[in-house]
Formats: structure tokens, sequence, C-alpha cells
């Protein structure tokens, strides 16, 4: 079993900075491209940024474009989110999402590709 962990969640206020961290453990697996996606309360899932491996192909949500930055870790299966110039909007319980089937670098703006997913963790950006 794969199990994804997310760290690095809080309250800021907005203009402030934070680090997303999203870790596996578990059994062993190769993933293609590793994922964030966030959800605020009375809304569905929205993607937001996302990391093809082989290419290293980044890609992101026109609203977090500029301002959010996904990268892989040193370790197999570890991703993070550097979140700038935070924004009330940009409240929201982020997950971490892992896919070990390869696609198309498009097909990962949404949640089908994605086999693991993390518990989330909340982020919230006052005003």
């Amino acid at each position: 079993q794969v199990q994804l962990v997310e760290s690095g969640g809080g309250l800021v206020q907005a203009g402030d900075s934070l680090r997303l961290s999203c870790a596996a453990s578990g059994r062993t697996f190769t993933s293609y491209a590793m994922g964030w996606f966030r959800q605020a309360p009375g809304k569905e899932r929205e993607f937001v940024a996302a990391m093809h491996w082989s290419s290293s192909n980044t890609y992101y949500a026109d609203s977090v474009k500029g301002r959010f930055t996904i990268s892989r870790g040193n370790a197999k299966n570890t991703v993070y989110l550097q979140m700038n110039s935070l924004k009330p909007e940009d409240t929201a319980v982020y997950y971490c999402a892992a896919s070990e089937t390869y696609y198309t670098g498009s097909a990962y703006y949404s949640s089908y590709p994605y086999s693991h997913w993390g518990q989330g963790t909340q982020v919230t950006v006052s005003s």
C-alpha cells in the first residue's frame, strides 16, 4: 500500500509564502508524475500544479501561474509546492497525488491519472 503524506500547511496572511511537502511511503512504486490539487469549502477539487518526471515539464493552473512552483525532491516520489504571494482565494485543503501511469502531459491537469492521494493539508490565507 502507498501512503502520501503532505505537510507544511498553516495560517498565513495575504502576501506571505508557504512551502508544502509531500512524501510517499509504503510499497515501492514508480510514479510518472506527481501533482497538487486543492479544494475550498463548498467547491469542487481543482488542479493546482503537476510535474512530469521523465520530461521535467511542469503544469500550472492559470490562477497560480507565476506565484506557485512545483519541484521534485531528492528522495524518490517526493514533491514540493512553493507558494508565494498567497491570496485569500488560495485558502483550501491541498492534496498531493501520484500517478503510476504514463500519460501525455495534458492529462495531468485532470484527476483521473492519479492513483494515490494524500489526506490533505489545510492552507488558510487571511486578508
